[in-house]
């Protein structure tokens, strides 16, 4: 059977201040800044901040909701830690960054044979740099970190679930990933070649307490996969609904792509998504790209409104593409 999702694209996550994770974002964990819009449900302004690597890829966009009106509940059923790939050899450059930056890190460990650090966004929320010789996608690069020492994209996901079974039936028989690997608590599931941007990480933690599943600062809200095109993401869906998750979402328009959800039984809300038209260019070019804020056509008559609650923002130049 083919199965039509191909990785990742995206990763949203639920922070706090705005301010404080475009400089998170940007200048310590070195990623471009790619779009400025508003989370598209509801009536509430939020922001909706999206990071890329230097080529925009899927797989490599970490997208953030600040969310400081309300607090998340960390547990069972999120994302546990987004990991990035970075360069073989540069984690000794990477533990000397996140000192400068007063960043909380963890030491050196080691996960399937991969050395990582793991870091904490000032949420709380969980992030790791990870060595890997095989991935060659292209880093952005900012005055403190190189091309040849910064993020190149995911490389997966580590998702805390309280069991394992039915979580891996998930990814397996509905996603088409397959088993590689045990690590202790860690069961690792690949799809495709495998490797970097197709891993997904189970950690087994049987007597964590279930996580909050609303908005709320301090957590992962959804990991998103990609497909080509809306037929992909219809294919997905009916796979759904014939494995009998049926709780999958109506394919919804999110201007920049199109989406559709369903939660697997571990909690962890999966999104399908595909690029809409000209994706992050529809409404500005690579010259521009992240300076301003931009709001979807259904929102433009509360331009003036949203402006006036939304946190001032400021971008530094390097981290746009601007400087290109």
């Amino acid at each position: 059977m083919t199965y039509p999702l191909t990785g990742y694209h995206h990763i949203t996550a639920c922070v706090g201040g705005a301010q404080e994770d475009v400089d998170f974002f940007t200048q310590i964990v070195g990623l471009r800044m790619a779009k400025q819009t508003v989370l598209m449900d509801g009536k509430i302004p939020i922001y909706h901040l999206y990071y890329s690597n230097a080529d925009l890829e899927p797989g490599s966009v970490q997208t953030t909701f600040p969310y400081a009106r309300k607090a998340g509940r960390p547990g069972s059923g999120q994302v546990s830690a987004t990991s990035f790939t970075v360069a073989k050899g540069t984690l000794p450059f990477w533990k000397d960054h996140l000192k400068k930056h007063n960043v909380d890190q963890d030491p050196v460990k080691e996960r399937f044979g991969q050395s990582f650090i793991r870091f904490r966004h000032p949420s709380g929320i969980g992030f790791e740099v990870m060595e890997d010789k095989e991935d060659h996608r292209h880093a952005w690069s900012t005055p403190e970190i190189a091309k040849s020492e910064g993020v190149r994209g995911f490389h997966g996901a580590v998702l805390s679930v309280r069991e394992v079974e039915e979580t891996e039936r998930f990814f397996i028989e509905a996603l088409g990933f397959r088993k590689t690997g045990v690590d202790g608590n860690y069961h690792r599931f690949e799809t495709g070649t495998g490797g970097a941007n197709k891993t997904v990480t189970l950690l087994h933690e049987p007597s964590r307490p279930a996580g909050s599943w609303v908005f709320g600062a301090g957590t992962v809200h959804h990991i998103a996969l990609w497909g080509a095109d809306d037929e992909a993401l219809t294919q997905q869906k009916a796979i759904y609904e014939e494995l009998g998750y049926t709780d999958a979402s109506e394919i919804k328009d999110r201007f920049y792509f199109h989406s559709m959800y369903c939660r697997c039984p571990g909690g962890i809300l999966v999104e399908s998504c595909c690029n809409s038209g000209a994706g992050f260019f529809r409404d500005e070019d690579e010259a521009h790209l992240g300076q301003k804020l931009h709001l979807p056509p259904w929102f433009e008559n509360r331009t003036a409104e949203i402006m006036a609650e939304l946190e001032p923002i400021r971008v530094p130049q390097t981290a746009t593409a601007a400087t290109v």
